[in-house]
């Protein structure tokens, strides 16, 4: 059945039986209204497919019904999922969406952005960053409406924080390399400035001291990527350390490792398991192809809960963290 788009809000007053400022007041959630008035206004707004004029709602009540979105490289890997777990979330909300998309730390980019949403008048801010690596400025001073930051650190404690549990992250994994008889963990991981290296690190010294077991060897640092992992691992197997896992910081860590081992003829998980962070292979490539057990740190959740706070009531400064799952493969 088509959409009557020609629908008036008096149209609906008419055939509830109430006046027109009534049927207003009813839809809108007005408190004066009764709950009998308000049920027979929007019984007959439904029946007649009734859709109010969102930009006149936005003049009458002085809001724009819109929330903001400012990201650092929303197209990144692991930003994409956040942006849209909160986007999905604002649109079952009724909330439309202003995504502007830059460069968080640079000043005169950002100073037009921040423009551009106080010009739209947005009722909420959500920032999203690209990673949990280093503390970035805070926004918040810039704006009179709520702001809420996701998958990135600002610099004041009173900010509304979101965040992937990556202390849990290496806390997981670790246990699980421990509960499937592995008592020689190495750990391969990228730059020991970065906030999610530390808090993976953290989780994963946890598990060991619960357990009792020493790490094998030093801590390997070195950067995001399969090259790093491959030369990390070719070191580690060159000195002749005594391992039979490997925690890696990232899943691109891992498959570096990985490929160095399967070149050497040490066996992945015979020999040696391992197990990486992130869900590379889940979020990238989407289909039933897998070689690394890994910690998937639920971003579309992630930023779906940052959304919610934004408009939510019942906001309040602070970190608060999404907790990771274990996605099993075959490295372990």
């Amino acid at each position: 059945m088509p959409i009557n788009r020609d629908v008036r809000l008096a149209d609906v007053a008419a055939v509830a039986g109430v006046s027109l400022a009534t049927a207003s007041k009813a839809l809108s959630g007005n408190d004066r209204v009764s709950e009998a008035t308000r049920a027979r206004v929007r019984a007959a707004a439904d029946r007649l497919d009734f859709r109010p004029n969102a930009l006149a709602q936005s003049f009458a009540s002085g809001r724009s019904r819109t929330i903001g979105v400012l990201t650092h490289r929303a197209a990144a890997t692991f930003s994409r999922p956040v942006v849209m777990g909160a986007v999905l979330e604002f649109g079952e909300r009724g909330q439309a969406v202003l995504v502007l998309d830059g460069e968080i730390q640079a000043h005169r980019e950002m100073s037009n952005s921040i423009r551009t949403l106080r010009d739209r008048r947005v009722d909420g801010l959500l920032v999203v960053g690209d990673g949990h690596e280093h503390v970035s400025p805070s926004l918040t001073h810039h704006f009179d409406v709520p702001v809420t930051y996701v998958f990135t650190a600002p610099d004041s404690p009173e900010d509304s924080v979101y965040l992937p549990d990556n202390e849990q992250a290496g806390y997981l994994a670790t246990r699980h390399l421990i509960d499937t008889g592995r008592t020689r963990i190495l750990h391969l991981t990228a730059d020991a400035t970065s906030l999610a290296v530390q808090r993976r690190e953290h989780g994963m010294r946890r598990a060991l001291s619960e357990a009792g077991l020493p790490l094998a060897g030093a801590v390997r640092y070195g950067a995001w990527s399969r090259e790093w992992g491959a030369a990390a691992m070719e070191a580690v197997l060159d000195e002749r350390i005594d391992f039979d896992a490997a925690f890696c910081g990232n899943d691109h860590i891992g498959f570096g490792a990985i490929d160095v081992c399967e070149a050497r003829g040490v066996g992945v998980p015979g020999d040696v398991a391992v197990v990486g962070v992130d869900n590379w292979e889940g979020i990238v490539y989407d289909q039933d192809v897998r070689r690394l057990t890994t910690i998937d740190l639920e971003l579309m959740r992630l930023g779906r809960l940052a959304a919610a706070d934004v408009i939510g009531a019942d906001r309040r400064s602070g970190e608060r963290f999404q907790a990771p799952t274990l996605v099993l493969g075959p490295s372990s």
